[in-house]
């Protein structure tokens, strides 16, 4: 049902497109046969790279600190627990688009350091997507069987070589579907970094919608773009999911 439905949507937003290719609309300003459309169509996609880049930077980052935040939740001492609840409900309850417009202009007088777009961008969203990753980690861990950490303790395994061997391989395939969910987040949520000049699909898609004046037509080809980008990362995740799953049951 999932795949027919993005069929549907494919092919929903084509026939507005070929649809709407009449004298009175601008598609010259994306025609690939001529000299300008091309040129603009090159414009457009080369905002991918920094997209994907911008994206898989952010959620790396994100995985690791969501990681740490959400051992301390499992702990048994309240402090720990406390840090991690505090944490992830702070983080969660900041607009991403906020966010991202205190780190570029307000982290580097806070620190005074000199930050880039680039790395402006995937801070904030690290920052923001860590909190989601902590709850997803903390979830998958708690749903590993008990006797995985009795039999892990009865064979001298410390806390540590019990996570790294035993309980996360587990837990990652149980939460790999939710991890993939917030990639398709990160890619969708890294447009909100064109606010501050980062050169990716959004930003570019702004800057030729102003020199050409042709909203809709530049604006389709950005829904496009985003459009085959998250349905083939989608499709991969759910080509890793299966590979995972049928290593499990070998």
């Amino acid at each position: 049902m999932g795949v027919r439905m993005k069929r549907l949507s494919v092919f929903a937003v084509l026939a507005l497109v070929l649809g709407g290719c009449s004298g009175e609309w601008g598609w010259y300003v994306v025609n690939p046969s001529t000299a300008s459309g091309w040129a603009n169509l090159r414009f457009l996609l080369g905002g991918l790279y920094y997209t994907i880049l911008l994206s898989l930077t952010a959620i790396s980052i994100s995985v690791v600190v969501g990681l740490l935040v959400a051992l301390p939740g499992l702990s048994q001492y309240r402090a720990l627990r406390a840090f991690n609840r505090v944490y992830v409900e702070i983080v969660r309850a900041v607009p991403i688009l906020v966010l991202i417009l205190w780190v570029y202009y307000g982290l580097p007088q806070v620190m005074d350091i000199s930050i880039g777009v680039f790395w402006a961008g995937v801070i904030a969203l690290a920052l923001s997507d860590s909190a989601f990753q902590a709850e997803i980690f903390r979830a998958g861990i708690q749903s590993i069987n008990k006797g995985q950490y009795e039999a892990a303790h009865s064979v001298s395994l410390s806390y540590t070589d019990t996570m790294r061997y035993v309980i996360l391989p587990q837990a990652i395939r149980r939460i790999l579907p939710a991890l993939g969910n917030q990639l398709v987040y990160m890619l969708k949520m890294s447009s909100l970094v064109s606010v501050i000049g980062m050169q990716e699909l959004t930003r570019r898609a702004n800057e030729l919608v102003v020199t050409e004046y042709r909203p809709l037509e530049v604006y389709t080809v950005l829904v496009l773009e985003y459009l085959v980008l998250i349905l083939i990362v989608s499709a991969l995740v759910r080509r890793l999911e299966r590979r995972l799953n049928a290593d499990e049951r070998n």
